[in-house]
């Protein structure tokens, strides 16, 4: 198995998965942590954690998690209060479907 040497990141993990998720929402959680060099665990966690704090929606469509981006919650940091994800993710996001069933 060949390791991808990656970049540093200005970002948490969170952060990056975050982004990773708002700019490629029908991403697997193999697929996200493969293009972000973190194991599959690692993105369960942070998954799960975004998924509590209301930052991300999970959809299930048939045996596949779809994840989005919730662009109304507030970007949690100590210095920055009252910016909202979408001011920070501007377009890059894109809103779930309003085909796809009710949230897990």
């Amino acid at each position: 198995m060949t390791r991808i040497v990656c970049e540093w990141y200005h970002c948490s993990s969170y952060g990056t998965v975050l982004v990773h998720i708002a700019a490629n929402p029908h991403s697997t959680t193999n697929e996200i942590a493969d293009a972000l060099c973190l194991t599959k665990r690692s993105v369960w966690g942070t998954i799960g954690a975004l998924r509590q704090s209301g930052q991300i929606q999970v959809y299930r469509i048939g045996r596949r998690n779809h994840y989005y981006v919730n662009m109304e919650a507030p970007f949690l940091h100590p210095t920055v209060k009252g910016v909202k994800l979408g001011d920070l993710l501007g377009h890059l996001g894109s809103e779930p479907e309003t085909s796809i069933g009710a949230a897990n």
